[in-house]
């Protein structure tokens, strides 16, 4: 496969790289030469336009692939093919498809002006996914499908790739037990505030806890061993190890022995990663130091990450993780709502809008997170199944990846998410597993 353009830029080259990626076993290669494209015997697209040759699939341009900078864009949704599309144009398909993709891969909107949210995030809010109400779809890869069948249509004998669904468990450690391992002041000041709420069960289970009686509600990590070697599934874990608690950041501490055996045992059998604290994005040094922290924990190199809270800016964050060795980012969704933040069920490399050039920093979009369902979204065990299989059905029928988020205390014996264990387990069960 060739493709013709006036101008090869660094946008363009991203672009067409991952579609690229998603369509094809072989790159699809960029001239701006119109003989060498016209006297190429294979499948052609002219982005351009030129009337380059008659038989190639023609999309038109709109120009943000040969910009530079971050402009406000003036775009309008329409409907093609039951689904939204913008950046309208002229040729095979109604729109200019590489740079819409490109506009919602690079979030492109997060880079403009905008209202924060309350723990100075982006808004969900503000997202034209949000608007235009195709949040909760992996649009990118309907268009792609799209695109591969209008090029199926001018090129019937054009070998493509189909891709594969997979799914990806992963899971956030903010506090690793509930009543376990925090010290005798944390204790103590738990016992305090229970007798003073008169919370005589929490009193109840905190003693047969602690004197081994009873295990820790929020410990289901030898329940997910199980769930994991039935369903044939590779979980990536990401631990919050600040060096103190403050704010939001409740973890166990890192000097605790109980959570550097936790760290070493998962880090010997599963992918693990670093769950950076909220106080890191106020002090890049703490980054460092929760790495190095993980890394003599685990005994290897830390180069996976989530934010804790969700909470990043681009591009600031994620120039400091590469600074820090961090390859592989499972960030990309936001922690208010469920749906697909950059509108595609595929893993995809970041493009520094900044500098205009791709890094070697690899997104890994989930779609669902636990937290956001019950705390945000207020739903119910039975509604979060509902709304856990929407996004599922959506995926298989692209043959995307799936990553979700739980968290250790969603899945444990604690009463308060009671029936929440039994949605995930009914889900890879049932779902997945049968599925893959």
């Amino acid at each position: 496969m060739i493709l013709y353009c006036t101008h090869n830029t660094p946008r363009l080259r991203y672009i067409i790289d991952f579609c690229s990626k998603e369509l094809f076993d072989t790159p699809i290669t960029i001239t701006t030469d119109p003989e060498t494209f016209r006297s190429s015997p294979g499948p052609k697209i002219n982005y351009s336009d030129e009337q380059a040759i008659s038989e190639a699939v023609t999309i038109r341009p709109t120009g943000l692939l040969f910009a530079t900078g971050v402009e406000p864009q003036q775009i309008t949704c329409f409907e093609y093919n039951g689904r939204k599309a913008f950046f309208p144009s002229a040729g095979d398909l109604p729109f200019d498809i590489f740079s819409a993709a490109f506009y919602l891969l690079t979030r492109y909107e997060e880079y403009l002006p905008h209202e924060k949210d309350v723990h100075g995030r982006y808004a969900h809010t503000n997202s034209l996914a949000w608007r235009e109400g195709f949040l909760d779809i992996p649009l990118v890869n309907y268009w792609l499908q799209d695109l591969r069948l209008a090029i199926a249509h001018k090129y019937p004998g054009c070998v493509f790739r189909y891709p594969v669904f997979k799914f990806i468990p992963t899971y956030d450690i903010d506090m690793a037990w509930s009543f376990l391992h925090k010290g005798w002041r944390r204790t103590a000041g738990g016992v305090i505030k229970a007798l003073l709420g008169g919370r005589w069960r929490e009193l109840k289970d905190r003693a047969a806890v602690l004197s081994g009686r009873k295990a820790d509600p929020f410990d289901a990590y030898e329940w997910l061993d199980s769930l994991h070697l039935y369903c044939r599934l590779k979980p990536y874990y990401f631990f919050l190890v600040a060096a103190r608690n403050k704010g939001v950041d409740r973890n166990i501490l890192p000097s605790a022995g109980g959570l550097q055996q936790l760290v070493q045992y998962h880090g010997a059998g599963y992918r693990i990663g670093i769950h950076p604290s909220w106080q890191s994005g106020d002090d890049p040094r703490l980054l460092r130091e929760e790495i190095e922290w993980l890394e003599v924990m685990a005994a290897q190199p830390i180069t996976r990450s989530r934010q804790h809270y969700v909470r990043f800016t681009l591009p600031g964050t994620f120039h400091r993780l590469l600074e820090q060795g961090i390859e592989q980012e499972f960030s990309m969704g936001y922690g208010t709502i469920n749906g697909f933040r950059a509108s595609t069920a595929a893993s995809f490399y970041w493009y520094d809008l900044e500098n205009e050039e791709r890094t070697p920093l690899r997104i890994f979009p989930f779609c669902f997170m636990d937290a956001n369902t019950y705390y945000e979204q207020g739903y119910t065990p039975a509604q979060a199944m509902h709304e856990l299989m929407h996004y599922y059905r959506h995926i298989r029928k692209v043959n995307g990846l799936m990553v979700t988020i739980w968290h250790n205390n969603f899945l444990g014996a604690d009463p308060q998410f009671a029936g929440w264990r039994d949605v995930y387990e009914v889900f890879l069960k049932e779902e997945v597993f049968w599925a893959s």
